[in-house]
């Protein structure tokens, strides 16, 4: 290998960093080309000096007994050696004292781990790189990565795991692939228990295939978080003399069985794996060359955090992370490693969270379209003279042939307070202004262009030209203010419009002069504010509220219709009347939350025939609709009853009457009731209304209901005709649902309280309803309320 002269450009200076890195980038590819050579040659030498212990040959003896195996099982001379290694171990003489070479038996064992005869090409030929690619792995965790690259396209493995046994006949993790620290360390130790298929496998020396999850989790303790995270898994024993003292796991996320390609292809891996586990050495150190300490010596001086960065590709050729060349001191700090040397590690070794960080996706951008990268601004807390406190750093990403530079660049004082103000002005949509009286100089922020729809190249507008940005309408008041600026000194801040092309944009701007000794203004400074979504927001406000006083002064207008219209068409009477021998008293109080006069209704009349006719109804809805649907339920049910028809023939043309009305979703509930006073006798049908509420002797009981629907629900109701004998002292109450239901309380809550109402003592006078409502409403109604309340005298009453 040979090197190149590095000389400063001119005496005193730093060497060029981009010359240099591009030599350690040829060197460092050289220097891998022939580490693999070395790595190559120190396998096969020490599978010569194996061969050399087992048989007593020569050296030359040796090399050519590995080359005849080689050739006769089909295999390369790295994958010979490899198994060669892997099969090291003593055999015990036999009773007759004779022995075969030491090593023998092992090693033909191993062989037929990696026999070829039934081998398809395909395997044949992913084992010779295996085996090729076995001399870059220096520690278990290289072997399980090298195995995971080597075992995820071919057979879909997700993650590689490789236990060592442990004097107490347990396990610990020697490497991981595929899986994060955490679950690593989890597991890192398995316990010497008989329901761990990892020592199942060492302990018989035969690999086990978990291939039905459902049967493996009741058998064994699987590995993972959650356990069905990998549907089938492979664990293998490497043997050595017969006994295996590491356990390799193949783990795969999908569920199915290895196929006997698969199982012949693990076996082969595993002969090879055992040559690999015994010839680890420790790793070598970094091998210094002048090329590389020339760019770490400048890496070191420079003042800021920097390093260089190659790529590490997979078997696919997709960048899987990258090799630290040469780094400066404050990258560690930065990666969260203070006090390690990142150089000759691997970049997510260092700081395994990058990978979902936005530099590592720049990296990977950088790599692939040569444009240098510039990453958002972050703060990073670093401790300064014994104090934490919080900086701002900005990555940069560089190509430079193969390899990457990455800078962080810290903001300094002054770039803070820079980038403070653009988010203020970004925040506030706003920009600063400035003019200088003397010099006639103007310059504003870019913010200030962007608010205008002014294009920068023009340059900022004068301060006497200012006005003429506005509307015409909006100008004379900025002109105003303006002037009383220059002349007197006096600060402004007018509101006023522009026409842009995005359409018509309010401002504000606001302004001060600051003045000479003489008190002459010599210099402007204000700023312009975009004030144009909370002017929308102000106007849509205005129309809000005056569509809603619009509202409101409709509904009133309803309202008092209604209320009118109600009152005309429901006259009520001052104190109780007298029909058919009853004493009668109605009630009716309309609602008082809501701008709403709701549809409840009473009739109490005397028919021709000297019966009494009871009604109470009330039509769904409030306003002006439900009136008019009260006031023709009401005249049109009388007409029925005076004219002949039987309570329950008057409600089913009710029903008819609704169904075809112009509001056809109109509903009411309502009771009809005919009393007959020779017999003392009351017939009553209703349609979805609550019963009547009798009082006799002090006890309070509510009629049967007969079967009846709500009118107006359905073309084919049926109604039926209940009978009920008055004696003198009873007391009937016909109610609407406003006297009942109080919600939250449920309806049947408040048919409970009208009964203990009612049956509580009372006076008898023309006011006695006053009470009982008194006792049942509450401070304020959210409906309409209608009661009749009918009385049939005692014999001392008569």
């Amino acid at each position: 290998m040979t090197s190149e002269p590095v000389t400063p450009a001119q005496p005193g200076a730093a060497p060029d960093l981009v010359e240099l890195a591009k030599i350690v980038a040829r060197q460092r590819a050289e220097l891998d080309r022939l580490r693999d050579q070395a790595a190559t040659s120190a396998v096969v030498e020490r599978a010569k000096g194996a061969v050399m212990a087992l048989s007593g040959c020569s050296v030359d003896a040796a090399g050519e007994q590995l080359l005849q195996r080689a050739k006769a099982a089909r295999r390369s001379l790295l994958e010979e050696c490899w198994i060669t290694l892997g099969a090291l171990a003593p055999t015990p003489s036999g009773p007759g004292g004779a022995s075969e070479p030491p090593g023998v038996e092992a090693y033909d064992s191993g062989a037929a781990a990696l026999e070829r005869s039934a081998a398809p090409d395909d395997v044949t030929a992913a084992l010779a790189r295996l085996g090729q690619a076995l001399v870059r792995v220096m520690t278990p965790d290289d072997l399980a990565r090298c195995l995971l690259e080597h075992l995820g396209p071919d057979m879909s493995a997700d993650a590689i795991l490789i236990y060592a046994r442990r004097p107490d006949g347990g396990l610990e993790m020697a490497g991981h692939a595929g899986i994060d620290d955490t679950l690593a360390a989890q597991w890192f130790q398995v316990p010497p228990v008989s329901a761990m298929a990892e020592l199942d496998a060492l302990r018989s020396g035969e690999p086990r295939w978990l291939e039905d999850f459902a049967s493996d989790v009741r058998r064994y303790v699987l590995i993972g978080d959650p356990p069905d995270r990998w549907r089938s898994r492979a664990w293998l024993p490497v043997l050595a003399a017969g006994s295996a003292e590491v356990c390799i796991g193949v783990l795969r996320g999908r569920a199915g069985v290895f196929t006997p390609r698969d199982r012949a292809h693990l076996r082969g891996v595993i002969a090879l794996c055992a040559g690999r586990l015994r010839a680890f050495d420790a790793a070598p150190e970094r091998e210094a060359d002048a090329a590389t300490d020339a760019v770490q010596a400048l890496f070191e001086a420079l003042p800021v955090a920097a390093m260089l960065l190659t790529p590490l590709r997979a078997a696919t050729g997709e960048t899987e992370d990258f090799r630290v060349e040469a780094a400066t001191a404050q990258v560690g700090d930065l990666l969260d490693r203070t006090g390690e040397e990142p150089a000759g590690r691997r970049l997510l070794e260092l700081r395994p969270a990058l990978a979902a960080e936005p530099l590592w996706q720049g990296c990977l951008r950088v790599l692939a379209t040569g444009e240098a990268y510039e990453g958002e601004p972050f703060a990073h807390e670093e401790v300064v003279a014994g104090d934490a406190q919080l900086s701002v750093y900005k990555a940069r990403v560089a190509p430079l042939g193969d390899a990457l530079v990455v800078s962080w660049i810290r903001h300094g004082s002054s770039d803070r307070q820079e980038q403070r103000l653009a988010d203020l002005q970004r925040l506030g949509n706003l920009g600063w202004a400035n003019w200088n009286l003397t010099t006639r100089e103007a310059s504003w922020s870019t913010q200030v262009f962007s608010l205008v729809g002014r294009d920068p190249a023009h340059g900022p507008v004068p301060l006497p030209e200012v006005p003429e940005l506005a509307l015409p309408e909006d100008t004379p008041a900025l002109t105003r203010a303006v002037t009383e600026l220059l002349h007197d000194g006096r600060a402004f801040d007018v509101p006023f419009r522009i026409r842009t092309s995005g359409g018509i944009r309010h401002l504000r701007l606001a302004a001060e002069a600051v003045a000479d000794r003489h008190g002459t203004p010599v210099e402007v400074h204000g700023f312009v504010q975009d004030m144009t979504a909370r002017r929308r927001a102000e106007l849509a406000l205005v129309a809000s509220e005056r569509a809603i006083l619009t509202q409101h002064d409709v509904l009133q207008a309803e309202r008092t219709l209604a209320s009118r219209l109600q009152h005309a068409l429901l006259p009520m009477a001052n104190r109780p009347v007298h029909l058919a021998g009853l004493r009668v008293e109605v009630a009716y109080l309309p609602a008082q939350s809501g701008v709403h006069v709701g549809g409840d209704w009473f009739s109490a009349i005397e028919l021709p025939d000297g019966d009494a006719l009871l009604v109470v109804g009330d039509v769904a809805g409030h306003g002006v609709d439900a009136v008019a649907t009260m006031a023709q339920l009401r005249f049109t049910a009388k007409g029925m009853v005076i004219t002949g028809s039987s309570l329950t023939g008057a409600l089913a043309r009710l029903n008819t009457l609704l169904l075809h009305s112009r509001d056809s979703h109109a509903s009411a509930t309502m009771v009809l009731a005919r009393y007959d006073p020779r017999r003392r006798r009351l017939v009553w049908a209703q349609a979805g209304h609550p019963p009547p509420l009798l009082l006799r002797d002090g006890e309070a009981r509510y009629l049967g209901r007969p079967s009846g629907m709500l009118l107006g629900a359905t073309a084919t109701p049926v109604y039926q005709e209940a009978e009920c004998r008055l004696d003198p002292g009873d007391r009937l109450i016909l109610y609407t649902d406003g006297l009942v239901e109080h919600p939250p309380d449920s309806i049947d809550r408040g048919l409970e309280q009208l009964a203990e109402a009612v049956a509580a003592p009372h006076g008898d006078g023309p006011g006695s309803l006053g009470p009982l409502l008194a006792r049942m409403l509450p401070d304020e109604r959210r409906d309409d309320v209608c009661v009749v309340d009918v009385r049939v005298p005692g014999v001392q009453d008569r």
